[in-house]
Order: structure tokens, then C-alpha cells, then sequence
């Protein structure tokens, strides 16, 4: 029992950051690199896509205080990953600070957990892309064949010359009088976009990371840009007709219907658990500490810095967005090119979703990035196989582990519906979350005589706060989806007694 429960050695930890061999990843990001490349994966699905889901079945226009619910965990979380990135700049993020301070089988749990956050993630990031592309191609007047835009079994019917998904929709037939049954309908066999934008995020992360990290920031600036576009846009337009914003925001929380989690206030707490997939970006950064030129001061303002600028446009993007579109018309894979379209500005409607579109992307990227540099140190650590560690010797990158992690999540993106995604990577991450504040409170307590360059403030107030909250916003989720978490965990204790443990470098060490 005692092999299970041995911590990393910090000193191991160290010499492995400081691994300038061909067999070490390339240290090349700077301090902007880092900030754009945690908004790079926090602006994405969460507030392009999820907004509108959580808006329409959770909050309604409340969705304002689930975005401050869910940031206010995130920052006590985010302040435990900077002293953690700061302190061990290694790639593995979480599950190298689990192993650091809790012991083997805690990093196993975590590396195998960060599978649902990261690949998971970057899979209905991937759905809602397509979901955009869609919306992009209909606003020209092409339409894709609908039975390559829909996850198998999903029912589509053609309704105003463009084929849209049924339960989208259904709402809008609903007000209009139509009967669904009467309409053209087609049915969803493989939602290729999603599959082949995977493959694209792929490709570049095995060429390089410099060449990711300069791809991503571009791409950040543009969807920046496209949100404030759409936040002006739309508070021009409420202010010259302040009798939508009235009854669009009326009531601000609609009342519950008899369930936890059907609006009301069990309704802002379930739609912070769900929305929480929004933020998720910042801890993606700690990813690339062993990529950065100098971890110690740039991880945290990368995690820091990210997450403060996200929350701003966060809140300000979802009370415009449920101002100038009602809530329930929301459920749509491009509510943010919905509440452009209703604004009248056709110039920005096409800037809109075309900053959309691509900023999506960035957090894919990301998302498949932080996916294969876990995997890089399980494998390092034995606990994985060892093609999964392999550099490449022209890139530098971790390329197979990059190109299986691809393969698996353009599967699941082309074949799972973006509610089931969502949810998961939010348990998941919260998962980690729990785990890595323990980890800072466990570390004060055992090596307090450690230099750490940056250290979280009011320990240990700060990690219990991150504890409490994001165990709070996981006992919000609904049990389907606490089921698939255990169902998940329980297949990765089967491969870690199966394979890890007899393989784990660690425990060769302590015998």
C-alpha cells in the first residue's frame, strides 16, 4: 500500500525541467505567448457555444451569475496551479503536482482524469466549430449534405431552406405553429467538420510548438476582437430599443419547474457547474511549463493574467447576448451568430462568426496540446508506454502521443453530441481542480522551506476555498454524468494495476 502513496522526489522533478537533451521538449514561449495561449482555450466552446445551451435549459439571462459563480472557483483553483507551475515547471500540469505531493496512485487518478478534461474537451470545442462552420456556410447559401453534420441518430429537418437539428429548433416551430412530422428530415451518420478540424489541430501540434504557439496568438487577437465586436453591437442595439432588453431580461431568473437544475437558483448553480467547460483554459497552461523560457515568473502571469481577462468578457457576452435574443431561443450550437443576427448588422453577423469560427479553433489546439504533454510525463514516469514519451527529432514535439490523442478525439467529436461533452470535461476538470489545491495545502505543510517564486495568498484559506467551490459545482451536475466519470476512473485503475504500477519508474526507485 505504501508504493502507492510514493511522491515524485522534488529534486527529480527539477532535473527533469531543466532536460535541454534532444530527448526534452524545446523551451521557446514567453510571457504573451502564455496569456494568449490561456485565452486561446478558454475563449472557445464555453462562451460560444455552451452559453446559449446553459442560457436555454439552466439560467436564462442568470447565466451572468453562473459566469460569476464558476470564475470566483476558478480563481482560488487558478492561484494553487501558479504557486504548483511556478514551483515545478513540468509538463504534466496537475498530475505531475498530484505525484509531487500525494503520491502515485493520486497521479494516476488525475493523469487519467485530465484524459476526459483535455481530449474530451477538445472534442466538443470540435463540435461546436463545426456547429459555426455550418452557420458560416448557411449564411452564404450552402448547404453540406445534413447526414455529415450531425453525430449518429441525430434527427434533422429542413425548415426555411436550411436543415437545422430538431431539437434546436423545436422552439422556434413551436411559436411559428409548424408540426415537425410534416417537414423534410434526415438523420445525423458522422459530424465530419468536427472529425477533420481535429485532424488539422493535430498536424500542426506534431510540427512544432513555436509554430502552435505564434498560430494561436494570432488567431487569439481575431477572437478577441470578435467578442468586444459583438458585445458593442449589441449594447448599441439595446440601447436603442431598451423594450427588448426588458422583456428579454424579465424575469432575470426565471422561476424553477419543479426540478433541481431547471432554473431557478438550483438552476445558476447547475448552470455554473456546466459553464464552468468555459473556463477551462487557464490550467491548460501549466501544460507548457517545461516549454517556457522562464517559468518561474511567466506561468503565473499566464494562468493569472488569462483568467482575469476572460471574466470580464465573460459576464459582459452573456448579458448582451440574453438582452438581445429571449433565453429559450438560445439551444443553438452559434448562439452568439443568433444574437448578431437579431441585432440587423449583416457586416457583423459574417465578423462575428467568422471570429467565432476561428477562435474555436485556437481552443482546440490547446486543448490537444495539454492532451499529449500528460501523456508525455506518464510515459516518462512508466506509467504509460514508452512510445507515448517519443520525441520527435526535427519537431521536438511528443508526436505520437499527439497523433493517437488526435485519432481518438476526432472519433468522439464526430460521434457524441456536445451536451454529454460538455458535462464531462466540467466534472473533470473540477476533478483536478480538487486535486490540486489539496496538493498546494499538502506541500505548505510538508516542505515549507521551499523557495517559491510565486505563492498563493492565504494558505490555507485559498486552497480550501478551491476545494469547497469546485466540489460544490461537481455535486451540481447531474448523476449521469457523475456515472461516466466513475465508469471512466474505474477503466483507468484497471489499466494502472494492469500495466502502470508494474512498470512505474518510481516504484523500481523505492525498491
Amino acid at each position: 500500500m505504501s508504493d502507492l502513496l510514493a511522491t515524485k522526489p522534488l529534486d527529480l522533478l527539477m532535473a527533469e525541467a531543466h532536460d535541454e537533451s534532444c530527448e526534452g521538449l524545446r523551451r521557446v514561449l514567453g510571457p504573451v505567448n502564455l496569456v494568449t495561449l490561456g485565452i486561446g482555450a478558454i475563449i472557445g466552446a464555453g462562451i460560444f457555444v455552451l452559453t446559449g445551451t446553459v442560457a436555454a435549459t439552466f439560467t436564462g439571462p442568470g447565466i451572468v451569475l453562473s459566469f460569476i459563480l464558476a470564475g470566483s472557483g476558478c480563481i482560488f483553483a487558478g492561484l494553487c496551479y501558479a504557486e504548483f507551475a511556478s514551483l515545478i515547471p513540468i509538463a504534466g500540469s496537475a498530475y505531475t503536482y498530484g505525484y509531487a505531493t500525494l503520491g502515485e496512485i493520486f497521479a494516476w487518478i488525475i493523469g487519467w482524469d485530465l484524459i476526459v478534461e483535455y481530449a474530451v474537451g477538445a472534442a466538443s470545442v470540435a463540435v461546436g466549430w463545426s456547429g459555426n462552420l455550418i452557420a458560416l456556410f448557411q449564411s452564404f447559401n450552402i448547404q453540406l449534405p445534413p447526414q455529415i453534420t450531425a453525430p449518429p441518430g441525430t434527427l434533422l429537418a429542413l425548415y426555411n431552406g436550411q436543415w437545422s437539428r430538431l431539437a434546436t429548433i423545436g422552439p422556434a416551430l413551436a411559436s411559428a405553429g409548424v408540426d415537425p412530422a410534416k417537414l423534410p428530415s434526415a438523420h445525423g451518420i458522422l459530424d465530419l467538420p468536427a472529425y477533420l478540424v481535429i485532424a488539422l489541430m493535430t498536424t500542426i501540434l506534431v510540427i512544432g510548438v513555436r509554430e502552435s504557439a505564434n498560430f494561436n496568438s494570432l488567431i487569439v487577437f481575431i477572437k478577441v476582437a470578435t467578442v468586444l465586436t459583438f458585445v458593442v453591437i449589441a449594447t448599441l442595439y439595446l440601447f436603442r430599443h431598451p423594450q427588448v432588453a426588458a422583456a428579454n431580461w424579465h424575469p432575470f431568473v426565471p422561476p424553477n419547474q419543479g426540478s433541481f437544475g431547471a432554473f431557478g437558483w438550483s438552476g445558476i448553480a447547475r448552470g455554473a457547474g456546466v459553464i464552468f467547460f468555459a473556463y477551462i483554459g487557464f490550467d491548460a497552461v501549466s501544460t507548457a511549463a517545461q516549454e517556457a523560457k522562464n517559468p518561474q515568473r511567466d506561468m503565473p502571469i499566464g494562468i493569472l493574467g488569462s483568467l482575469a481577462i476572460c471574466t470580464v468578457l465573460y459576464v459582459a457576452l452573456g448579458l448582451t447576448l440574453t438582452g438581445v435574443v429571449h433565453y429559450t431561443l438560445l439551444n443553438t450550437a452559434a448562439p452568439v451568430a443568433v444574437g448578431i443576427q437579431a441585432t440587423g448588422v449583416r457586416w457583423g453577423s459574417i465578423v462575428v462568426m467568422l471570429g467565432t469560427f476561428a477562435g474555436l479553433t485556437t481552443t482546440m489546439l490547446v486543448m490537444l496540446l495539454g492532451q499529449s504533454r500528460v501523456f508525455f510525463s506518464m510515459s516518462r514516469d512508466g506509467l504509460l508506454p514508452e512510445w507515448a514519451g517519443r520525441i520527435h527529432p526535427r519537431f521536438r514535439t511528443p508526436w505520437i502521443s499527439s497523433i493517437v490523442v488526435g485519432f481518438f478525439v476526432a472519433i468522439f467529436a464526430g460521434v457524441l453530441p456536445i451536451n454529454i461533452l460538455g458535462q464531462l470535461t466540467s466534472i473533470g476538470t473540477l476533478l483536478a481542480f480538487v486535486i490540486v489545491s489539496a496538493g498546494v495545502w499538502v506541500l505548505r505543510v510538508k516542505r515549507p522551506d521551499l523557495h517559491r517564486p510565486f505563492k498563493a495568498p492565504l494558505v490555507p484559506l485559498t486552497p480550501i476555498l478551491g476545494i469547497g467551490i469546485s466540489l460544490g459545482l461537481m455535486a451540481s451536475l447531474p448523476w449521469s454524468t457523475w456515472l461516466r466519470l466513475i465508469v471512466w476512473l474505474i477503466l483507468g485503475m484497471g489499466i494502472y494495476f494492469g500495466y502502470g504500477r508494474s512498470h512505474s519508474r518510481l516504484r523500481r526507485t523505492v525498491r
